[in-house]
């Protein structure tokens, strides 16, 4: 019922991976024997599956396509405290990746998914056979865009970012050079409808 809204333009059927307690989101569309390979779309913050459902909808005719929604994005379980730190994604990508017996694997990662598949990789070289990035970086130093570190403010940032969902509203205006079609619009933040 959820999906109802936006069925026209994400089609596909939700399934589950359970982390002990948190349950993880996925798309796995595409021939079950990975036709001409396995696509692992990792998305970025504050996106989820949504994002690759284009490439999905076309690549899933020749490829098997899996698509998680990390933890606390998407249709994915959003715990309240912890299970956020980049090694905790890390560890959750590999149990799915492992857990559906995914090889031969095509990573194609987006922005913080970039720090995640390449942490996976770095584990399972023997998995990957080719990679994709797309506009991700690493911040050295611990220096942060500007953007990124006001979302890190004490209360006033939590607020913006989980009160008024400050994040993924604001990347619906800034990180599109064209304004989005409604329909997607509220595709981007359907998930993120509550603190």
């Amino acid at each position: 019922r959820r999906l109802a809204p936006i069925r026209s333009i994400y089609p596909f059927e939700p399934r589950f991976f359970e982390h002990g307690p948190l349950a993880q989101h996925f798309v796995d569309e595409g021939p079950a024997d990975g036709g001409r390979g396995t696509l692992l779309f990792v998305h970025g913050n504050p996106t989820w599956s949504f994002a690759f459902r284009g490439a999905i909808s076309e690549l899933s005719k020749t490829h098997r396509c899996i698509a998680p929604d990390h933890i606390g994005c998407g249709l994915s379980d959003k715990p309240r405290f912890g299970a956020y730190a980049l090694e905790q994604h890390v560890e959750r990508l590999e149990r799915l990746v492992l857990g559906l017996g995914l090889e031969d694997l095509t990573l194609v990662l987006h922005d913080w998914g970039g720090a995640i598949g390449f942490g996976f990789a770095r584990r399972h070289p023997e998995l990957i056979a080719r990679i994709v990035l797309s506009n991700t970086a690493a911040f050295p130093g611990g220096r942060l865009p500007a953007r990124i570190a006001a979302c890190r403010i004490p209360i006033l940032g939590r607020v913006a970012v989980r009160g008024f969902n400050g994040f993924a509203l604001a990347a619906t205006h800034m990180a599109v050079e064209r304004p989005l079609d409604p329909l997607v619009k509220r595709g981007y933040l359907l998930p993120y409808d509550s603190w």
